[in-house]
């Protein structure tokens, strides 16, 4: 029998990030992969241009699809948007038991905000309390527990203690948008872990948070532990992003290479 998740995020447009993303992920990492659109995004490398909420009453219609004829082994959360939403999609789990990974999308990398301020408060209030892990970026973080962006080592333990007292299990402390040449993200759970990776030079990096988060959650899918989840994980991204440039996708912030470990070594006469 497959081994199986779901992804509850919006739609990408461009194929960088999103439910797009999730489900290449999966597939990657030997997960059959079913989705429930949260929204539709016109959106490129370059930037997102529109954003089309689907209605409540869907997302709960297409869990409730899901989750009534596929067991469902972990679930990734991305985009959602309005409170209402939110509180839709925290009653529509009510009754699932597996494990659930929480990626508090708020901004795109091209900056456009993907999550209204006056939903910050249903995300901590119904969906942080369901979440086995929460993902937050620097900015992400900084934006939850209305302060500024961790600066070192020391203020990202902290915001990640901070967030798991706020209700998720663990959190996932991801130091992406951070300066140095190592780039350090801190699993704050009933131990403390530290992943470091050195930093790739590549504007290459569309797509990161969704796929780390889904890659976290095809593990504990497989039955990995959270701290085996994210550290696989970590070590999938980084090898996807090393090879990112190969895929030459669009003028802008391109996505990362999901599939490296397929079809690697491209070139552009053989690009599929």
């Amino acid at each position: 029998m497959a081994t199986t998740a779901l992804t509850i995020a919006g739609s990408d447009s461009g194929g960088g990030a999103g439910i797009q993303a999730d489900l290449k992920t999966f597939s990657a990492l030997g997960v059959f992969g079913a989705s429930v659109i949260t929204a539709v995004t016109a959106q490129n490398t370059r930037a997102v241009t529109d954003v089309h909420s689907v209605p409540d009453a869907i997302v709960a219609a297409q869990i409730e699809a899901v989750l009534g004829d596929i067991r469902i082994d972990a679930i990734k959360i991305g985009m959602l948007g309005e409170a209402s939403l939110i509180e839709t999609v925290a009653r529509a789990l009510r009754a699932y038991a597996g494990p659930v990974v929480l990626d508090p999308v708020m901004v795109a990398k091209s900056g456009a905000r993907l999550l209204p301020a006056t939903a910050r408060a249903a995300l901590i209030d119904h969906l942080l309390p369901r979440a086995d892990l929460l993902t937050p970026n620097l900015p992400e973080a900084a934006a939850l527990l209305g302060q500024p962006e961790a600066r070192n080592d020391a203020e990202m333990q902290e915001q990640g203690a901070k967030l798991r007292d706020m209700g998720a299990a663990a959190v996932l402390m991801k130091g992406g948008h951070g300066a140095g040449d190592t780039c350090t993200d801190w699993l704050i759970a009933d131990e403390v872990i530290r992943l470091d990776a050195p930093r790739i030079a590549t504007r290459n990096t569309h797509g990161t948070g969704c796929s780390y988060a889904s890659a976290i959650a095809a593990g504990l899918a497989h039955g990995q532990t959270l701290t085996q989840s994210v550290t696989r994980a970590h070590g999938w991204l980084h090898a996807a992003i090393r090879a990112a440039d190969q895929l030459g996708i669009g003028e802008g912030h391109g996505p990362v290479h999901h599939f490296h470990e397929v079809w690697p070594g491209l070139r552009p006469e053989v690009r599929p």
